[in-house]
């Protein structure tokens, strides 16, 4: 599977467990809100009064078919609506009586899917690495997975020292590739390796060697070394 699918499918997964849990907490907030009303409505029906005592509250919760809600609910005075008594719970409460273990499951696949997300993301680096960089479709990223900025240019000559066996090509072969129709390429390819040996040796520990100006040859820090 292409990286960019398998991020989608990881972000497809996030978005499902967020809605699944969301949905799950406003289906409980709107029965939890139906019962404290109701609750509510008998409690002052049977005080018979609008003033909040420490009966109301206790009838209060006597009358919630939610058992969870009890001693969880309160009652506050809504001063906007002429000092009438409002039930009121805590958005924990909310929470921890909803049913998430659906958006659990979502999100343990969450987890799995992006674990192995980062192990693809791992081994596909790994599988074409040479001295810290790696060809992956189509760009050349670093040990860390940072993608190289090279110009089109630079990137067509580290594709073919990738692409050469011994990661070695001849004067004659860059010349033939990267400037078929000029007669002498000689100082702009010497200007093309000038500029780009910086980059690689920055992002990896490969640098380019010359053969006596004949050849240039990718190599590590350890081939340099024997």
């Amino acid at each position: 599977m292409k990286q960019q699918y398998a991020v989608i499918v990881l972000f497809a997964l996030i978005i499902a467990s967020t809605l699944t849990s969301l949905d799950s907490f406003r289906s409980t907030k709107r029965m939890v809100n139906e019962d404290m009303d109701r609750a509510l409505a008998i409690a002052m029906q049977e005080q018979q009064s609008d003033v909040i005592s420490v009966d109301t509250i206790r009838v209060f919760n006597s009358h919630l078919q939610m058992e969870a809600l009890r001693g969880r609910a309160v009652l506050t005075v809504d001063t906007k609506n002429g000092f009438s008594p409002r039930p009121q719970v805590s958005t924990a409460t909310i929470f921890s009586l909803s049913d998430q273990r659906p958006s659990m499951v979502l999100w343990s696949m969450v987890l799995l899917w992006g674990l192995f997300c980062l192990y693809q993301h791992r081994k596909r680096i790994s599988l074409g690495m040479y001295g810290g960089l790696a060809l992956q479709e189509g760009r050349f990223v670093d040990a860390k997975g940072c993608v190289v900025k090279l110009t089109p240019m630079q990137q067509q000559l580290m594709e073919m020292f990738f692409q050469s066996p011994a990661h070695s090509l001849t004067k004659a072969e860059i010349c033939a590739a990267l400037w078929p129709g000029k007669p002498d390429a000689s100082e702009t390819l010497y200007t093309l390796i000038k500029r780009l040996k910086p980059v690689v040796e920055r992002h990896s520990s490969l640098r380019i060697a010359s053969d006596r100006s004949k050849a240039y040859r990718l190599i590590t820090d350890e081939m340099g070394e024997n």
